[in-house]
């Protein structure tokens, strides 16, 4: 079962500088939600303090009743963070140490499943490539069935076309597992093509700058006209130049913070 998010006057300070918030914000259960906004503007430390890696310094985050295990929130960084003398599917299982041999095994086998890697479950991560990796990076963090997924800017380092395949195998993931889903991107594409919803951020300190459902069908068709206009909004208002985004038409929805 998915969870809903939500994110009560959250803020977070170091070494009295404020980075973040304060922020209040409701994500709906079983929905991707991306997160965009300028190098510098919190998107990480909102992510590390959803994922319990960061302490809030003020306000609070509930995810569910308040009472998940930490094996229930995936995380995805950047780069895959592979355990290099394990092959593939050990790579995969690594955190169900709480389970038996047999129940990792088959959850395992079905995250590689899932993500297109049954093959390679036992090569090293020295043999694969970096699209591959990261792959098996989703494997790991699926394994448990977590309710919640965090992901931080997981295909930054790809290649525009393994990037793309990536994003729909992300998509297929959704599906089959539908886990809540929180991604950091900068890219614009990626998060209009996967999420439901998508909150700018500008800062710092990080606060809400704009909040939208795009309505775009999913996988979103990134040749189409509504597309495009999404993407030339997000743009001004990345650019600081439109302050005050309003809704693009009839269709389009906003979502306004409290």
């Amino acid at each position: 079962m998915a969870h809903d998010i939500n994110i009560s006057g959250l803020q977070k300070s170091y070494q009295n500088k404020s980075v973040l918030g304060p922020l209040d914000l409701a994500l709906e259960a079983g929905t991707i939600t991306a997160i965009i906004g300028r190098s510098g503007c919190g998107k990480t430390t909102l992510l590390r303090c959803l994922g319990g890696l960061e302490q809030p310094s003020k306000g609070s985050i509930t995810i569910g009743d308040g009472h998940l295990a930490a094996r229930d929130i995936g995380y995805v960084f950047q780069e895959p963070r592979l355990m290099p003398w394990l092959t593939v599917e050990k790579n995969a299982w690594f955190g169900l140490a709480h389970a038996s041999s047999s129940e990792r095994r088959q959850a395992a086998v079905e995250a590689l499943g899932v993500v297109g890697l049954t093959h390679a479950a036992k090569l090293l991560p020295k043999e694969l490539s970096g699209g591959m990796a990261q792959r098996v990076s989703l494997a790991r963090a699926l394994a448990p069935r977590p309710e919640v997924l965090l992901l931080d800017e997981p295909f930054s380092a790809l290649d525009p076309f393994t990037r793309e395949q990536m994003q729909e195998h992300l998509l297929h993931l959704h599906r089959h597992y539908g886990a809540t889903m929180v991604l950091i991107t900068h890219d614009m594409d990626e998060a209009l093509a996967l999420a439901h919803r998508v909150i700018v951020l500008s800062g710092p300190p990080g606060i809400v700058a704009g909040d939208f459902v795009t309505n775009l069908s999913k996988p979103a068709d990134r040749t189409s006209a509504r597309f495009f206009e999404w993407k030339r909004k997000l743009t001004e208002l990345l650019s600081n130049r439109s302050s005050e985004p309003e809704a693009l038409s009839d269709d389009f929805t906003r979502r306004r913070t409290a």
